[in-house]
């Protein structure tokens, strides 16, 4: 076995054999959970290591041999060796976390053994070079996830979250397994590397085989990935123990973005699937951003917001821009993990503040303002940095990135908001365009050649390019002049039906049989 290649394994071995020992630990004071902080550490370090090990190596596939039988083979490209990092780093964090925040639990043991092999699942995930592997792992993955889900089994909020995600995994498994026969027996060969080279140098878009292999991969990234309308079980995670839900909203939900961006060649050979997820993943995104605004709980508008930006990642997927899309994966994680981690001192903080006056109001003259304005600066930037290199499906990305911006550029340009907040959110407004076409160029030099370019948009990309504009600045100037007809009694009765996400969990606790279990619990 190479060096490269025991550098690369070693994270997970190291987790599946803690898992292994820490598993048959029942007491309530594991004398593993004093180890933790220090393979936490260990085990991060190696992960993020992966970085500098592709930096000197490059990208190769890795066959792990066994007397001249290939057990398995690795794949390490730019995508895996920055998802290794990723899970390692937040993976570490969220380890020493759970020795802490699970003490005296009588099931910390076990807990931790599941959290480690769902952790190990998902470093095997992204560097798995052959499509048994990544149906293995996945599975793994999801099944390991499952046991974490039923940590407290009495409580009807998992057990609800498990029966639903359970069954949307399962169906995902079928998709995937289906488009994992189809690109086997169309290529001839179960490499991944190579299924990308053969679709990159000589695919015929809209051959049968590949279309239906991009469908069933857009299925499953859709199930996995908690989009419109299977998004219902990842609000009802707050039932498992923090940990769990920084884990899943920081590592496990972006599986589904990886699989497109692993396939993303493949991808390519579908322009009307790339459509469908530009329209799936641009919805749940919107929705999802809509509900998050009006939940009351904390980790529950976390949860919303995990859904909006998981719908964002699709959405930019289905624009073929999987460079950005890996990009977003990286930023969001490290966010959300953040946010979990730290939203017990998030409620603390909200108790604690006091309004300390009047709050400045724009009107609807303000709001046109300040989307006229937002425009006119990315347009500006926009020519001030040049459209070399940049395609219409990135340019029009940071259009919609700017029309959040411009929310925030109308309260500083409200009639009694303060000079210098007009200024500042003006300025803000520059920074994000800039950040943003810095982060682009960056993202699509390095991702070169691992990951394709966008192709030129034909007519329906034009097409679903407009409407995306269109419905994003239509949802941020309604979200901006909210406070001028928050009153009237249609918003308050679509409010409380925002508040419920339109019921669409509800439906499928009943077509589950959710309902049905919960009553006869009751009585």
């Amino acid at each position: 076995m190479s060096l490269t290649l025991m550098l690369l394994l070693a994270p997970s071995v190291a987790l599946a054999l803690l898992a292994i020992v820490s598993f048959f630990q029942t007491a309530p004071y594991p004398p593993i959970r004093k180890a933790m902080p220090f393979a936490a550490v260990l085990i991060g370090a190696a992960s993020v290591s992966s970085l500098a090990v592709y930096a000197w190596t490059g990208a190769a596939t890795l066959p792990l041999s066994i007397s001249g039988f290939d057990l398995m083979f690795v794949r390490f490209d730019l995508v895996s060796a920055v998802l290794v990092a990723l899970v390692g780093f937040v993976g570490a964090i969220v380890l020493a976390y759970s020795g802490e925040y699970l003490e005296g639990e009588a099931g910390q043991g076990r807990f931790m053994s599941w959290l480690m092999l769902a952790m190990a699942s998902v470093l095997m995930l992204v560097m798995s070079g052959h499509l048994i592997q990544v149906f293995v792992f996945w599975v793994t993955t999801s099944l390991c996830l499952h046991r974490l889900l039923l940590f407290y089994p009495g409580r009807r909020g998992a057990q609800r979250a498990a029966r639903k995600k359970f069954v949307f995994a399962r169906a995902g498994d079928l998709l995937l397994a289906g488009a994992g026969i189809l690109l086997w027996m169309h290529y001839g060969t179960g490499n991944i590397a190579e299924i990308n080279e053969m679709a990159r140098a000589g695919g015929e878009p809209g051959s049968l085989a590949t279309t239906m292999a991009a469908l069933m991969l857009a299925g499953v990234a859709i199930l996995k990935s908690a989009q419109f309308p299977f998004h219902g079980w990842l609000t009802e995670v707050m039932e498992t123990p923090t940990p769990v839900s920084a884990l899943l909203h920081a590592g496990i939900i972006n599986a589904g973005g990886f699989l497109l961006i692993r396939f993303a060649d493949v991808m390519l050979l579908a322009p009307g699937v790339l459509a469908l997820l530009v329209l799936v993943g641009g919805f749940t995104a919107l929705f999802g951003g809509l509900v998050m605004l009006t939940q009351p709980a904390v980790k529950t508008s976390l949860a919303w917001s995990t859904i909006s930006q998981m719908g964002f990642m699709i959405f930019q997927c289905g624009l073929a821009l999987f460079p950005l899309a890996l990009l977003h994966i990286v930023l969001h994680s490290l966010y959300k993990a953040h946010a979990f981690l730290g939203s017990g001192d998030a409620v603390k903080q909200v108790a604690s503040i006091r309004r300390p006056g009047p709050i400045a109001l724009p009107g609807l003259r303000t709001v046109g303002t300040a989307f006229l304005t937002a425009i006119a600066i990315y347009a500006a930037t926009t020519l001030l940095v040049g459209l070399e290199g940049k395609s219409p499906q990135a340019i029009a990305l940071g259009a919609i990135l700017v029309f959040g911006v411009a929310y925030m550029l109308a309260q500083g340009l409200a009639d009694k908001a303060p000079r210098q907040l007009g200024l500042y959110t003006a300025g803000y407004s520059v920074a994000v365009t800039l950040a943003y076409f810095a982060l682009q160029s960056a993202a699509a030099y390095l991702a070169y050649p691992t990951l394709p370019a966008p192709p030129s948009p034909d007519g329906l990309e034009w097409a679903l390019i407009a409407l995306a504009l269109f419905s994003f600045a239509l949802v941020a100037f309604a979200q901006a002049t909210f406070p001028l007809w928050a009153s009237h009694p249609a918003v308050r009765g679509l409010r409380v039906h925002l508040t419920n996400g339109f019921y669409i969990n509800a439906v499928w606790d009943r077509i589950l049989g959710g309902w049905r279990h919960s009553g006869r619990a009751r009585s």
